[in-house]
């Protein structure tokens, strides 16, 4: 029954830990900033993940130069 139980948690896992790794290699986002998505991914889960690809960047970092 343990094998059942592991084999189904599996593809949940990896299918909630595939927006926190997409928000990590991404470069739409640096530093603190893909900290902060990170952590509102892990805190508040796919409503973050849905802003994240509609509004990253916060801030345009063309504009500063």
């Amino acid at each position: 029954m343990e094998i059942i139980s592991f084999l189904f948690f599996i593809p949940i896992a990896i299918v909630w830990a595939i927006p926190v790794i997409a928000i990590c290699v991404s470069s739409r986002t640096s530093g603190g900033e893909k900290v902060a998505w990170v952590l509102a991914m892990l805190f508040i889960s796919w409503f973050a993940w849905i802003f994240y690809m509609l509004l990253a960047p916060l801030s345009d970092n063309r504009a500063r130069s």
